[in-house]
């Protein structure tokens, strides 16, 4: 009995750089999708609960958690938080429509891509006013 021939592989690529790979718009609010639902449920739900506990427990609890989120540093996780639930809720909203095969095509898949990033960002500001 012949033994068959062997078969070619492929040549694959020894190095890939996916920083260097230009991905679509879509892609791109599919991954930061997913970057600000890890950043609310990593970050954004213990500061919540942190400040829930400090506001039932006492008023000096609640106090010292009111000067620890009055810093400058501790506003800008917040816009950072306020981002990602803003980024998050639009790009979710984004993702039922498509489930629901509306704006399916390639031209209206970007064109709603594009609308998710600049409402997020345009509303982070309004967001970013406010706490300043």
């Amino acid at each position: 009995m012949a033994t068959p021939p062997p078969v070619a592989k492929p040549a694959r690529p020894v190095y890939l750089d996916l920083l260097s790979i230009r991905q679509p718009l879509p892609a791109v609010l599919s991954i930061l999708h997913r970057a600000s639902g890890a950043l609310l449920f990593l970050v954004g739900i213990p500061l919540s609960l942190w400040g829930l506990q400090a506001s039932l427990g006492s008023a000096d609890a609640y106090a010292s958690f009111a000067t620890v989120v009055s810093h400058p540093i501790a506003k800008l996780v917040a816009l950072a938080l306020a981002w990602a639930y803003l980024h998050h809720l639009l790009a979710g909203v984004r993702h039922l429509l498509l489930d629901l095969h509306v704006g399916i095509d390639l031209a209206a898949a970007r064109r709603s891509s594009a609308i998710v990033f600049v409402l997020a960002i345009v509303l982070t500001l309004f967001v970013a006013i406010r706490l300043w």
